[in-house]
């Protein structure tokens, strides 16, 4: 196999684990996973206790064009959130929250009722006097630890977040762990 190709990944980041190779704290990390490729890079990040769609990649040029806040592109969220926001909340969400000083763009919400979603391992805590529901959060900028601090700040946190969606690539059928190369039009569509 040629060394020098360009390789594009999506994997499924499983609850538990960072968005990276290594860690001093001696975490679950990238390389405690199966199938991982060497010399690829994680394209952006999850935090620890979130799970979902992490693309890997060779090509530093698709490494910097994602990760710069100029060319924003969409990210779509599954997020399972305490309580049932109003439509107040939801408008608040869409048009811009003030975090850290500083107002987020407009996103998108919206409440979804009917999800294909395992149970997260280990499960949520399920208090059985207050409500749950899933929302569906998309994003056009990368803050730090985001969707839980825009759910926060309406009142909702969240208890369970996945990232279901990077521009036009799809996490699909993957279950946590699992890798699958891109298909050519995935990453022609990364590029645009």
């Amino acid at each position: 196999m040629n060394e020098d190709k360009l390789r594009y990944f999506a994997l499924h980041k499983p609850y538990g684990f960072l968005s990276q190779f290594t860690d001093k704290l001696n975490r679950k990390t990238l390389s405690n996973l199966k199938n991982i490729p060497k010399d690829v890079y994680p394209i952006g990040r999850l935090d620890m206790d979130s799970e979902g769609l992490l693309l890997l990649s060779n090509d530093k040029i698709i490494v910097d064009y994602l990760l710069n806040p100029k060319n924003s592109h969409e990210r779509e969220y599954l997020t399972q959130v305490e309580g049932i926001p109003s439509s107040d909340d939801l408008t608040k969400f869409r048009t811009g929250l003030l975090l850290e000083n500083k107002l987020t763009l407009s996103a998108k919400i919206e409440i979804v009722t009917s999800l294909n979603t395992s149970e997260r391992v280990p499960p949520i805590r399920k208090r059985g006097d207050i409500p749950v529901c899933w929302l569906r959060i998309v994003l056009t900028e990368g803050r730090n630890r985001q969707v839980r601090k825009m759910t926060a700040a309406i009142g909702h946190p969240t208890l369970r977040l996945i990232r279901v969606r990077i521009k036009n690539v799809l996490l699909g059928d993957l279950k946590p762990g699992e890798i699958r190369e891109l298909t050519e039009l995935e990453i022609i569509s990364l590029k645009l």
